[in-house]
């Protein structure tokens, strides 16, 4: 069995609870396969924690949640020393965020300062207390969802949060046919409730490695560097692209195109990732957002503006 189809298997099986979200299934997979973490955002009730299910019982791996709530404490996401009076002497207690696939629920409930005691796990693969590092086991996915920050009682995420999330994506509400099939399957069962295992942890980790295996043209690097460049001098832009955001956008196309079946990276995995990847990571002048511009047109304007690389033969 070929690694796309054995991806494929993951996505039909969360396309067994997850109606017409094919695109974001094929996203958060791509995210998973290049080892980074994904953002969703979106109004309360569109399926963005049911994503996050779906895709965790899909992977036969440790699953934590976190439901964030005002009140949450740094320590209760990482975890903390207790002394042991028998062995006198401290004991680390694990927190949730110690898990292969770690549920962060709606982020941006939560006050900035435990928002910021995800960083490091995030970036290192690691959480310290008291001075003692704790590594994460591997693969380590955060998928965290949160609500627009016009909804009362959220925290806007830092510009550094954000840097930590391969991709940010949005829900939406589904189509009125696929929310009838909703209905339908939901009426006498919940589709979660039958949904299995299809993928052990270490078939992820071999598909993780393959991943690195997949070629990127020089031409293709440089095309997406140029696209982070044009980030940095636009007029509407604040702060643009950093070099973390090029990588981002190198892995994720790495994985994408080992998902479509193919072992190189073509310019069309470019314009079609570059969006999620770089959105985010934008910060607008105020101006922009006077005019309504937003952070997805400026990166659409990009990409329309700088030259694809056409040696075809030489990207394969």
């Amino acid at each position: 069995m070929t690694h796309a189809q054995v991806i494929e298997k993951v996505l039909a099986n969360i396309d067994q609870v997850m109606i017409g979200k094919r695109d974001i299934a094929e996203l958060s997979v791509t995210a998973l396969l290049a080892g980074g973490h994904v953002l969703l955002e979106d109004v309360p009730g569109v399926g963005k924690t049911m994503m996050v299910k779906a895709l965790a019982r899909s992977i036969g791996a440790s699953f934590k949640r976190i439901q964030f709530t005002p009140d949450l404490l740094p320590s209760d996401v990482l975890g903390v020393s207790i002394y042991n009076p028998k062995e006198m002497e401290f004991e680390f207690r694990p927190g949730p965020i110690v898990g292969n696939i770690v549920l962060a629920d709606e982020i941006n409930r939560t006050s900035p300062k435990t928002q910021a005691a995800l960083l490091e796990s995030m970036e290192e693969s690691s959480v310290t207390i008291d001075g003692e590092t704790i590594h994460i086991p591997q693969p380590f996915f955060v998928m965290a969802t949160q609500n627009p920050i016009e909804y009362e009682g959220t925290y806007p995420l830092p510009e550094a949060q954000l840097d930590r999330f391969l991709f940010k994506l949005k829900m939406g509400y589904p189509k009125r046919l696929e929310e009838v099939e909703v209905l339908v399957r939901a009426e006498k069962s919940v589709p979660m409730d039958h949904l299995e295992t299809v993928l052990t942890v270490e078939e992820l980790t071999l598909l993780q490695q393959a991943v690195k295996e997949v070629d990127v043209n020089h031409s293709i690097k440089a095309y997406m560097v140029d696209c982070a460049a044009e980030t940095r001098i636009n007029p509407y832009v604040y702060l643009g692209v950093s070099p973390r955001g090029s990588l981002a956008l190198m892995k994720s196309c790495q994985a994408y195109a080992l998902m479509k079946g193919r072992t190189f990276v073509t310019p069309d995995d470019v314009k079609y990732l570059a969006p999620f990847v770089f959105g985010h990571r934008i910060i607008l002048k105020p101006e922009a957002k006077y005019e309504g511009i937003t952070t997805t047109e400026i990166v659409e304007r990009i990409l329309a503006k700088v030259s694809v690389p056409i040696d075809r033969v030489k990207l394969r």
